[in-house]
């Protein structure tokens, strides 16, 4: 199933946190905490102002981001977990 986020909405997949702390200890999954890291999977095609002019977003496809912790609403797409959220909830871009 395709999906396609409408307005200033975008569709990103979790990155998988890290299994060890930098000293080596290995962090149970009940411990581990959700990444606030992905990848824009989708990216609906902007927001519009009220004099109906489309604002294009500031992030694409493939891009690596940083969210809020409660950011977003978890969504399954075609048996996979992703988070849909708006453009303003993203934080910045990974270079």
């Amino acid at each position: 199933m395709a999906f396609k986020p409408l307005h200033d909405r975008v569709l990103v997949r979790r990155v998988q946190s890290e299994e060890k702390t930098k000293g080596g200890l290995i962090i149970p999954d009940n411990a581990k905490e959700k990444p606030a890291e992905g990848e824009i999977i989708a990216v609906g095609e902007g927001a519009r102002k009220d004099s109906g002019e489309l604002i294009a977003p500031s992030v694409a496809t493939g891009d690596r981001v940083l969210f809020g912790k409660w950011s977003g609403t978890e969504v399954t797409v075609d048996g996979e977990e992703l988070l849909i959220m708006k453009e303003s909830d993203i934080l910045g871009v990974i270079a």
